[in-house]
C-alpha cells in the first residue's frame, strides 16, 4: 500500500517572513502525525528558510518547479541540481504551468527525468479541463498525460502522481470521491503500466483541487486515493493541519 502523503503547494504567496511564521504556525502539528509524508512546496526564495526550519523534523520540502537543463543561458530558471540539496520533492507539470506558461507533455516529460536524475521525488500533475470533461474525454487525456510522462522511467523510480481536475483547482468546485477514485484508479494503472504493478502498488496517487477540511474525507476514503495536493488551503495552517489529520487517520483505519 501507498504512503500517505500531502502536500502544500503554497504557489506565488508569501515573503520569506510570511513563509516562517507559516511553517511555525503548523510544524508541531504537522510533525506529530504518524503514518503520513508531509511535504511544503513554497516558492523558490523561501526554500532555504523552510529546508532550515523544518531540518529534523518528519516534515519534507519540495519545489514548485524546475528546468530540464542543468544549467545555461535560461535566465529566470532553475535546475534540478540547483535544487537537490534544498528539497526532497519537486511539482511539475501542473496545471498552471501547463495552461499559462504553455508546458507540453514534452516538456513535462524532461522535467520529470531531469528530478529523477538527481535524486528528486517528482509529484507528476495531470488533469482535463472542463470542456474536455464535458466531451468525456478526461480518461483520454489524463492517459495521454501519465504515459507522455513516465515514457522512460525505470521502474525502481520514485514518482507520484496527482491527478487534479484543471475545472476544480480554485473554483470550489471540486470532484466528488467518486470521480476522483475514478481517475486516481486509472493513473495507478498507468504508472502500471509503465513501471510494472510493484512500483504501482507503492506510488502515492493524490487528488488536488479546491481540497479542504470539509471534503477530504470523501477523497482519502477511496482505494485507490492516498492523499492530496492543497493549494489555497495550505495557506491557512489550522485548514491544512486538518487536512493532514483527516489524510492520516483515514489511511489507518
Amino acid at each position: 500500500m501507498a504512503h500517505p502523503l500531502v502536500a502544500a503547494n503554497w504557489k506565488m504567496n508569501t515573503t520569506l517572513t510570511e513563509a516562517e511564521a507559516l511553517v511555525r504556525a503548523e510544524m508541531a502539528e504537522l510533525g506529530a502525525l504518524d503514518g503520513l509524508d508531509v511535504v511544503l512546496c513554497p516558492p523558490f526564495v523561501s526554500l532555504g528558510r523552510v529546508a532550515g526550519l523544518v531540518k529534523g523534523t518528519r516534515l519534507h520540502v519540495g519545489a514548485q518547479n524546475l528546468h530540464w537543463e542543468n544549467e545555461g543561458a535560461f535566465t529566470g530558471e532553475v535546475s534540478a541540481d540547483m535544487l537537490r540539496h534544498l528539497c526532497k520533492y519537486v511539482i511539475v507539470g501542473h496545471s498552471e504551468r501547463r495552461q499559462l506558461f504553455g508546458e507540453t507533455d514534452e516538456m513535462v516529460s524532461r522535467k520529470v527525468k531531469a528530478a529523477l536524475a538527481a535524486d528528486l521525488i517528482p509529484i507528476l500533475c495531470v488533469g482535463e479541463v472542463l470542456e474536455e470533461r464535458e466531451q468525456g474525454r478526461a480518461i483520454e487525456v489524463v492517459t495521454t498525460q501519465v504515459r507522455a510522462a513516465l515514457e522512460g522511467v525505470a521502474s525502481t523510480d520514485r514518482v507520484v502522481v496527482a491527478y487534479e481536475p484543471v475545472w476544480a483547482i480554485g473554483t470550489g468546485l471540486a470532484a466528488d470521491g467518486a470521480a476522483a477514485e475514478e481517475m486516481c484508479g486509472l493513473a495507478r494503472q498507468l504508472v502500471a503500466e509503465a513501471q510494472g504493478e510493484g512500483a504501482a502498488k507503492y506510488t502515492p496517487i493524490l487528488y488536488g483541487g479546491s481540497v479542504n477540511p470539509d471534503n477530504i474525507s470523501q477523497y482519502v476514503g477511496q482505494p485507490n486515493v492516498d492523499g492530496a495536493l492543497v493549494g489555497g488551503a495550505s495557506l491557512k495552517p489550522d485548514q491544512f493541519v486538518a487536512i493532514a489529520r483527516a489524510t492520516a487517520e483515514a489511511r489507518v483505519a
